[in-house]
């Protein structure tokens, strides 16, 4: 038990690592994978309820994936944002979810103390990898993609999230 809470906590600091660095350079993410998409929609992952979801439910739709953890400062000061994102455009076929780089446990601690209106699902040290397919070579996090009902990948988000931008990018669909 000892172990794995020791290499949970060296996961965190080298993610949190990793997504300060790319957040202060901005670098900009690689190509997607042209899999990616498919690889997410058929992806079926716990909500924070311990249900499966499979993620094929979201196909047709266009999609805002938000990769994140309890830990990453960022992803947490953006979350009120995508919220209020998710909420405004309810009835529009546009939806936000989250994926959570990080154990159930923490994620379901988290959101009894910051709900949000979006659907979270728990990715565990897996969803990392699946970030990487869409092009997020490092690792850091808050991580986003941007889907279009045509299941394509419009754009990709690394670092914090400037709400205007997405707001133009979903308008540009």
């Amino acid at each position: 038990m000892k172990r794995s809470t020791s290499v949970l906590l060296l996961a965190a600091v080298l993610f949190a690592g990793a997504g300060a660095w790319f957040g202060w350079h901005r670098l900009a993410p690689a190509a997607p994978q042209v899999t990616a998409v498919s690889n997410l929609f058929g992806m079926t992952l716990p909500d924070l309820k311990d249900q499966p979801q499979a993620l094929a439910q979201w196909k047709g739709q266009t999609l805002l994936v938000n990769f994140w953890a309890t830990w990453c400062a960022p992803c947490v000061e953006e979350m009120p944002e995508l919220s209020a994102l998710h909420t405004e455009l309810a009835g529009k076929s546009i939806h936000v979810i989250g994926i959570g780089i990080d154990s159930p446990s923490s994620l379901r601690e988290f959101a009894l103390k910051l709900p949000v209106s979006y659907p979270l699902y728990v990715g565990g040290m897996g969803g990392s990898e699946l970030t990487r397919q869409f092009g997020n070579q490092a690792g850091g996090l808050p991580f986003s993609v941007l889907i279009s009902s045509d299941g394509q990948v419009r754009k990709t988000y690394l670092g914090r999230l400037n709400m205007q931008e997405v707001r133009r990018d979903i308008a540009g669909l």
